[in-house]
């Protein structure tokens, strides 16, 4: 058969003629069948002289006891043979290959089941391979040539999806023109095959790594990059695609999500790469019934804002917060959050938000939609908006659908904080930083009710993306030494953004945050550690709500209290008893210009004081 010598060959095996073993011959002792036999050679044997056989004449047939022929040239025996072979039977022995070429693709690996090894012909990293000499070790062809072994070892062979298969117990022959792999030794290994009519599918612990398919009588893997069927299979350690790495960056965002940004430019398209659900999505966001949408979308931007309280959390934030408000423009869905320590501070929050967002747009506030919430219903704050023209819009008691985006947005920034702290190995109390940096990467992805990002419609520029990390992944920064033996650089956690100039890193020797306008961040080292039980607490506790109905009216001053837990009072007018037993906690109330009520009220008020005062 003559090959083309620009055309690459590959080496398949097939069985061929039976004969029968020599127990005096070396080289006949391997135990397995279907196996390439190696022959080893010592430099110690002998060479034995050769004898010349005596003439047919003067020799017995073993077979017919005859003499003048030989056993080999016997009519009874041949007729045996011819039989046998009929009946699908023959004489013990070994089966011997005979390796034959084919022309096929240059990027091929054969998928053998006769083969007890894997032979490859490249040689990788040779300082980890145990070395042979010449003649230590050889393979046998089918037309009776030895091919060399130089070298054997482990071999490790990268697939176009990013997996890594280890080939061990590989044998270095550089004198064949193609690569074998062999079934029986992956199988120990611990891998599965499926049979599915036209092709093998290879899997390692349910994970799909590659397909062999029949060619020309042989199963063939093929290792091209352009083979589709890498793009969408799993992804391991070695080989975490852009995409996902894109899903961790942007705070676990939708898939969708991405797509959008992807189409409009903003992120760069990551090819047809696709990655299986996230354990941090998984673990860290819940299904809940959709709120129904009311209402339409304002046509210009501060002509609606959303607010929405969200708290207290049994864990406190670094810096003692257990509460934040969230402000959002109805138009651009734009959003602003603050964290507080205390409820009653959302008021300020507002006026800090209110006096930034007119600044900066030249437009001012035309209406604020929010529950019935203590913190939104007091006079000082529907003083506020009745001066500054701004139309407060307080939903009707037990209907929060009416504040559907506030409480979705809330809802969406803690889907997005579980999921990032699930990686990491950092203190509940960081779920601060998480949440600012999920409230700015919310800003930088579009939305469903909205066909531009967020920050494209306030600002008016695409936002830029590239400076965004996987939040919780380790980096490395400037170390602030002013001594020369030091290192230079000093391992630290990745926390946040600080502004646009920075980031915020976390020294876990030193407990302290750092800002640093750059690090290098090892994101895909923290991929590849996986999900963690880091699992954060941020269900809000449930307390007493203050609301319109509790509030009397209008002519009435607020009455504050900072109670304690035990108590007997008293109200009379403007005077306060208190009860005259010894370390009993008092409550003190200060009554401001009281109007006479009626009595109804005045038990409204009551009432109001008590709630007031069991919250701690």
């Amino acid at each position: 058969m003559n090959v083309p010598s620009k055309v690459n060959q590959v080496l398949t095996v097939r069985s061929t003629g039976v004969r029968k073993p020599n127990p005096k011959k070396r080289g006949y002792n391997s135990k397995g069948k279907n196996k390439a036999i190696v022959a080893a050679k010592h430099a110690t044997n002998k060479a034995k002289p050769i004898t010349k056989a005596p003439p047919p004449e003067e020799r017995q047939c073993f077979e017919c006891n005859k003499m003048g022929h030989w056993r080999r040239n016997c009519h009874e025996y041949l007729a045996k043979l011819r039989m046998n072979k009929a009946n699908g039977a023959g004489p013990s022995g070994i089966s011997i290959y005979v390796i034959e070429l084919f022309t096929v693709s240059s990027n091929t690996w054969v998928f053998d089941t006769g083969c007890g090894y894997h032979i490859i012909n490249v040689l990788q990293k040779p300082e980890k391979w145990k070395k042979l000499k010449q003649d230590d070790m050889e393979l046998i062809v089918g037309d009776g040539k030895r091919v060399p072994v130089l070298a054997t070892g482990t071999y490790h062979l990268t697939y176009p999806s990013g997996l890594v298969l280890t080939l061990n117990n590989c044998l270095f022959a550089p004198g064949l023109t193609r690569n074998i792999i062999s079934v029986s030794l992956l199988f120990e290994q611990g891998f599965k095959y499926v049979f599915n009519g036209i092709a093998i599918s290879t899997y390692l612990n349910d994970v799909f790594y590659f397909e062999a398919k029949p060619r020309t009588g042989i199963y063939e893997i093929d290792v091209q990059p352009n083979n589709n069927i890498y793009n969408l299979s799993k992804r391991i350690k070695s080989g975490i695609n852009d995409t996902f790495l894109w899903h961790c960056r942007l705070g676990h965002i939708s898939k969708s999500r991405i797509k959008r940004l992807q189409s409009e430019g903003i992120l760069e398209s990551t090819g047809q790469d696709s990655f299986d659900d996230c354990e941090s999505c998984l673990a860290g966001k819940l299904t809940k019934d959709p709120f129904t949408h009311v209402g339409k979308r304002a046509k210009d931007l501060l002509a609606l804002i959303h607010t929405d309280v969200c708290g207290p959390f049994r864990t406190m934030s670094r810096n003692h917060e257990r509460y934040f408000v969230s402000f959002i423009d109805d138009y651009s869905r734009y959003a602003y959050v603050y964290l507080m320590k205390h409820k009653h501070e959302t008021f300020e929050k507002f006026k800090e938000f209110q006096n930034e967002v007119e600044n900066q747009l030249g437009k001012t506030i035309k209406a604020l939609r929010s529950d019935r919430g203590g913190e939104y219903l007091s006079l000082e704050f529907i003083n506020h908006l009745k001066e500054r023209g701004i139309v407060s819009q307080p939903t009707p008691p037990g209907t929060p659908q009416l504040n559907g985006v506030s409480e979705r947005r809330n809802r969406t920034l803690l889907d997005m904080v579980r999921s990032m702290m699930c990686r990491t190995n950092l203190p509940h109390s960081f779920w601060s930083f998480a949440l600012m940096t999920a409230a700015r990467i919310v800003n930088l992805a579009p939305t469903k009710k909205v066909n531009k990002t967020p920050y494209e419609i306030w600002f008016g520029t695409k936002p830029n993306l590239s400076y965004l990390r996987v939040w919780g992944c380790d980096a490395y920064v400037t170390r602030d030494s002013d001594d020369k033996l030091d290192p230079r650089g000093e391992k630290v956690v990745f926390v946040g953004y600080h502004n646009r100039s920075g980031y915020y890193f976390y020294h876990p020797d030193a407990n302290l945050i750092s800002i640093k306008r750059k690090g290098h961040f090892l994101e895909k080292e923290f991929l590849d550690r996986g999900t963690g039980s880091n699992i954060v607490d941020l269900e809000e506790i449930r307390e007493p709500q203050t609301t319109a109905d509790e509030v009397g009216t209008s002519d009435q001053q607020e009455v504050v209290a900072n109670a304690p837990d035990r108590y007997l009072w008293h109200l009379d007018g403007s005077e306060v008893l208190n009860t005259k037993e010894k370390d009993e906690p008092v409550l003190r109330l200060q009554i401001i210009h009281c109007k006479p009520q009626p009595a109804s009220i005045v038990n409204q008020e009551l009432v109001r004081v008590r709630d007031l005062a069991i919250v701690r």
